[in-house]
């Protein structure tokens, strides 16, 4: 062996790439000194970890296990048909596809099965809470085909379906979507599924954000309302980045894999399905059970604390990870908030709320999540005080008070994080 291929396999990357090496070292600091409540993040075990470093990512396949396009795949073809058997188990359906490499892929897979160019689709609102890969006009799902969105309630903020099924009847979508990446409360599946039935649209649940959730038995599963669900397995799921695509209708069984591949995408990414079964694993246990409850009690919590300190809710409260305020009604725009909460090493997004301004700098709606916090073993007593402290920034923002706030509200941040450590293990 040369020098050189040696290096090739014993060189780390603080050797090869100080730059990279770097910024991965701040980005493991960042997550372990910082509280992420961003709502599509989290944080993944040991064993994930493992796996998506593992050698398996040197091998390329295409094709279904047992049904390969490249030799040398029978240890995949183990784990993907793992990944394939507890996701149908987790969500109680008959097929699941495993390969998608999002959840974006995942939904434009089942634009490619159901729709032609041209065709309508019916879908929440962004401002509402939905997902650009529902039909907003700058993704492709909504320059190849016709979207009419929903909205919300003015008052309530939350879903009318009177209005929703007047609006369909006056539509007649071929696809109804329920689901989205803001949406706090609990959509009804089962009216929303006999509205999709009415009109003679499919419907199809993206319960992206909420999977961990239906998972753990803590929110209602979509199944057997919708004709066809997909999600990610990060954000409450726990796992890597990736999608998946479940339905229990025989017919399309066969037209999904190849909806998939070669339909919207190539070679799969073998090291992410090894993940993704480990991930459906761990769902599938009574601890991760036990995490989801918690999960939604912690947002619960949160909500109410920014509540009682005069922060307004968004539809009042939550019924899932997800808390979804209104910093406008303090004179800030979502941007100013996320950048104090920052300084203070809480990380959130700037977000639209109901009826928002178009333009993203304008938005005034904050959006912060419970799972990744929630992991890190926090419960309801620490989502009390967090909501404590972030009302108290952007109640300081608002005032021209920062500095006066900044300090103590860095210092209890900062017992947090170590109260409730991520493991240097991962």
């Amino acid at each position: 062996m040369t020098a050189d291929l040696s290096r090739h396999f014993t060189t780390t990357v603080a050797e090869s790439d100080p730059l990279i090496a770097d910024a991965l070292t701040h980005e493991k600091r960042r997550q372990q000194d910082q509280i992420e409540l961003i709502a599509s993040e989290n944080i993944v075990s040991r064993a994930v970890l493992d796996a998506l470093g593992h050698e398996m990512t040197n091998k390329t396949l295409e094709g279904y296990p047992g049904n390969r396009f490249h030799g040398g795949g029978q240890f995949v073809d183990v784990v993907e048909q793992a990944a394939i058997d507890r996701a149908k188990e987790l969500f109680t359906c008959d097929y699941a596809n495993v390969q998608p490499h999002s959840g974006s892929q995942a939904n434009l897979a089942v634009f490619f099965l159901l729709l032609q160019p041209g065709d309508s689709v019916l879908s929440l609102d962004l401002a509402a809470g939905g997902h650009l890969s529902h039909g907003l006009g700058a993704n492709l799902s909504g320059r190849w085909f016709k979207a009419h969105h929903y909205g919300v309630d003015p008052e309530t903020e939350v879903i009318d379906y009177d209005a929703l099924e007047a609006q369909a009847i006056a539509v007649k979508p071929k696809l109804m979507i329920a689901g989205g990446s803001a949406y706090p409360r609990e959509m009804d599946f089962e009216r929303m599924g006999a509205i999709a039935k009415k009109v003679g649209a499919w419907f199809h649940v993206d319960m992206a954000h909420i999977a961990g959730l239906v998972a753990g038995g803590v929110h209602a599963s979509p199944f057997p309302h919708a004709d066809i669900v997909t999600c990610t397995t990060t954000k409450t799921m726990r796992g890597p980045r990736g999608g998946l695509i479940l339905t229990n209708n025989p017919d399309w069984f066969r037209r999904l894999q190849s909806a998939v591949f070669p339909g919207v995408q190539g070679s799969i990414h073998t090291q992410v399905i090894a993940a993704k079964a480990i991930c459906l694993g761990e769902a599938l246990s009574e601890p991760f059970k036990v995490y989801a409850a918690q999960v939604q009690a912690n947002a619960r919590a949160l909500a109410t604390s920014l509540g009682n300190r005069g922060i307004r809710i968004v539809s009042g409260g939550t019924d899932t990870h997800l808390v979804l305020i209104d910093v406008g009604t303090k004179n800030l725009t979502g941007k100013r908030a996320e950048l104090v909460l920052d300084r203070a090493n809480i990380t959130s997004n700037k977000n639209a709320i109901p009826n928002d301004s178009p333009r993203p700098p304008e938005w005034v709606g904050v959006r912060l999540g419970t799972a990744a916090a929630t992991t890190r073993g926090m419960k309801e007593a620490e989502f009390t005080e967090l909501g404590e402290i972030i009302a108290t920034l952007i109640e300081a923002e608002a005032s021209s008070t920062v500095d006066d706030a900044l300090a103590d509200c860095m210092a209890r941040v900062a017992r947090l994080c170590s109260a409730f450590p991520i493991s240097e293990a991962t």
